[in-house]
């Protein structure tokens, strides 16, 4: 069967549901003939209408959140430290600010320049260290699929980011994609801030992933 894009219809839904259904799902980034892919292991959910762990919490809306209240599908890129981009989908009805963040992947297309974009070295000569922590968080699979703050609003539809049901024809699904999915359900990282908020169980995870 060909792969095909996830429709729109997929993130207008409750934002909870599309991270847990994105897992084992395909995110494809390309650039002119280069094709990088890889399959979502890890998410979390955001929803701003009631979530303190949400940039527009309470329908906070600044420069930096407007991205939030798009159309779902949107992408949504942001920086932390002031130099990592964590890609997040927007989700749920337009001006309903709420987004998954995409945590984890692992690499299924173009290993090779994902390597050098992540550490500027071919990757059969990566350590195990390198390979075992290569796109197991937001800014690490950012920094190797080239996913910068130029692809902050991308709209649902666009070829140069978008999420598949498989790998674009001409790359087989490795049999191991096929098994079914075992998905681990947790709290989110890194928002103690959020109080009680931090303490939902919004992250989700595939086995082999962060516990």
């Amino acid at each position: 069967m060909k792969p095909v894009m996830l429709p729109q219809a997929f993130f207008n839904r409750d934002t909870v549901t599309v991270a847990r259904e994105l897992l084992g799902k395909y995110l494809v980034r390309r650039e002119g003939d280069l094709v990088l892919a890889g399959r979502i292991t890890e998410t979390e959910a955001y929803i701003g209408r009631m979530d303190k762990a949400c940039h527009a919490y309470n329908y906070r809306r600044t420069a930096r959140t407007e991205t939030l209240f798009a159309p779902p599908g949107t992408a949504y890129v942001y920086l932390i430290y002031g130099m990592y981009c964590c890609l997040n989908l927007v989700t749920e009805l337009e001006g309903e600010p709420a987004a998954v963040l995409i945590r984890g992947l692992e690499p299924r297309m173009g290993m090779e320049q994902m390597a050098q974009n992540r550490y500027a070295r071919p990757a059969e000569t990566l350590t195990k260290t390198q390979r075992r922590n290569f796109l197991n968080g937001p800014g690490k699979l950012c920094k190797a699929m080239n996913i910068t703050r130029a692809c902050n609003g991308l709209p649902w539809g666009s070829p140069e980011l978008a999420v598949y049901d498989g790998l674009p024809e001409g790359f087989p699904v490795p049999p191991e994609d096929a098994k079914p999915l075992e998905i681990h359900v947790g709290t989110r990282i890194g928002v103690d801030y959020a109080g009680e908020d931090a303490k939902l169980p919004w992250r989700f995870w595939l086995s082999g992933e962060r516990k």
